[in-house]
């Protein structure tokens, strides 16, 4: 005689009907962060891109669309200012990259629990530091009578805080420190297993690293490349009070436009390179979340 055991209270059915509960409310506690979303995002983005390609008859108001102000936005000294951005941008990020993950690397493997803390410390205040401090800072020790500019004698050596290598140096003061946030958690999450499986299978150092470390880092470190470019390719402050209009970048190009400085009624290919610089932070952005998301599975 065959008995039937009865299915406990909880289990497949219970769980599966508990999830399809659960879901509706989920959504609904996202609610709020999409509606703030929408509010201080969207309604701004709509506005750039209505202004962007429209234009307003001065004489009659009448509004019509136009690619005119995307198509200047294109050309001439803005397209310079938008391939000297990302010029800066690629640049900056690609040695504040490297010079990251040596730094981690070396914070993450030391034994030295309060020189760690402190590294991450440093690194979490430096990163969040720049605007018109950081550029001060840098005209009073670097500039042209800065302190270490006197006491090296760098102007005869070339030096110029004023110019694009000037810049560069200024804008890897914040973004090597973020990578070092960035890449940390990534390099502790390599298991000493592996290391010791390559070490005992007869694998060098550099073998390691080639066929295990680096594979495993990899979305990492184009994850923390893709946001130090884009961090770099938005920053306005610092290279304002620093270079002025020395340097094309399409930051100080959108400010001159906005204010007027150098023609008038340019409002709308102000508008227009903003929602240029947005297309190219969402591709930035396209290419960081599956990166990010690919490293987290990896490094679980």
């Amino acid at each position: 005689m065959s008995t039937t055991t009865p299915r406990p209270v909880g289990t497949a059915g219970g769980s599966t009907s508990r999830r399809r509960r659960r879901g509706p409310r989920t959504w609904l506690a996202t609610l709020p962060l999409l509606v703030f979303t929408g509010l201080c995002f969207g309604i701004p983005l709509g506005a750039m891109a209505f202004g962007a390609v429209t234009r307003t008859d001065p004489d009659g108001g009448a509004t019509q669309l136009t690619g005119e102000h995307l198509a200047r936005s294109l050309q001439g000294p803005y397209l310079g200012s938008l391939i000297g951005s990302v010029q800066l941008s690629a640049l900056t990020a690609l040695i504040g990259g490297v010079l990251g993950v040596v730094i981690a690397q070396a914070v993450v493997t030391s034994r030295s629990t309060a020189l760690r803390s402190a590294a991450l410390t440093a690194s979490g205040v430096l990163a969040n530091f720049g605007g018109v401090p950081l550029a001060f800072a840098f005209i009073a020790t670097a500039g042209i009578s800065g302190v270490l500019t006197q006491l090296g004698n760098l102007t005869d050596l070339g030096w110029n805080l004023y110019s694009f290598s000037g810049l560069t140096v200024v804008y890897l003061y914040f973004l090597i420190p973020l990578m070092v946030l960035v890449i940390a958690p990534a390099l502790e999450g390599l298991r000493p297993q592996w290391r010791e499986a390559a070490q005992n299978s007869g694998a060098t150092g550099w073998q390691f690293w080639r066929h295990v470390g680096l594979p495993v880092l990899a979305p990492s470190l184009l994850g923390g490349f893709v946001l130090l470019f884009g961090t770099a390719f938005a920053a306005h402050a610092t290279a304002a009070a620093l270079v002025g209009g020395s340097v094309p970048l399409v930051t100080l190009k959108i400010a001159d436009a906005l204010s007027g400085n150098v023609l008038t009624g340019q409002e709308n290919v102000a508008l227009a390179l903003g929602l240029d610089m947005i297309l190219i932070a969402g591709l930035v952005m396209a290419v960081y979340l599956p990166l990010q998301r690919r490293s987290a599975r990896w490094l679980r």
